[in-house]
């Protein structure tokens, strides 16, 4: 697949976007540029579906918005705040040590680059990339299940894991696709490009992909 090929897909997936819900994080970033709230986000949004990190984000903000605010709360406030999210009480503890790090070692901002976030305790590939390009609008690629599943999918990339598919995108996809590319897939992803049993016959894209690995749809 080429270029010409990839933006056709990706200028009819924004079309298709329209009628979806933004990914939560997303819809942060869409409110409120804020690379502080992103990073917290994004943090809780991990192995949590969007409906309990949105409500769990709305607690937790009321309560404190900088890592100085969010310092002044015990764990155990924090674990209540964001309470279900999966693995609060990690991700409590990790929020407090992420506050931490960014008052003692970046003047209480959150850092601009991939490098300098993923030295921050708990933070991934997919958060630092996530911030990087909702928070900053910089050249981050975020890439999760979603993404790496429909890249595959589609035949533009052949990849066996998540990190292996965003270092084969950040060679071939154009970095001004780069900070839509997981918003659209993940949208994409939830609705129509499913794991098992994608609705194929319902697809905007179908004439553009090779439907790598798909033995049944509907």
């Amino acid at each position: 697949m080429d270029d010409r090929h990839m933006a056709e897909i990706i200028r009819l997936l924004e079309k298709e976007l329209k009628k979806r819900e933004l990914p939560i994080v997303s819809q942060l970033a869409h409110e409120r540029r804020n690379p502080f709230e992103i990073l917290i986000s994004t943090l809780l949004s991990l192995r949590t579906k969007d409906e309990v990190t949105a409500a769990a984000t709305e607690r937790l903000f009321a309560l404190a918005s900088t890592p100085e605010e969010m310092l002044r709360l015990s764990e155990e406030e924090i674990q209540k705040a964001i309470y279900p999210v999966g693995f609060y009480r990690n991700k409590a503890g990790t929020i407090l040590q992420v506050c931490r790090e960014l008052i003692a070692r970046f003047h209480s901002l959150v850092p601009e680059t991939l490098e300098e976030l993923l030295t921050l305790k708990g933070v991934g590939r997919k958060t630092a990339n996530l911030v990087v390009s909702l928070g900053f609008n910089g050249a981050g690629l975020c890439v999760d299940t979603h993404v790496h599943r429909i890249s595959n999918r589609l035949g533009y990339v052949g990849t066996k894991t998540p990190e292996e598919t965003e270092f084969a995108l950040r060679e071939k996809l154009p970095v001004k696709y780069w900070s839509r590319y997981n918003t659209l897939l993940v949208a994409f992803g939830r609705n129509a490009c499913r794991p098992v049993s994608p609705l194929c016959s319902d697809c905007p894209v179908a004439a553009l992909c090779d439907r790598i690995g798909v033995t049944k749809s509907r």
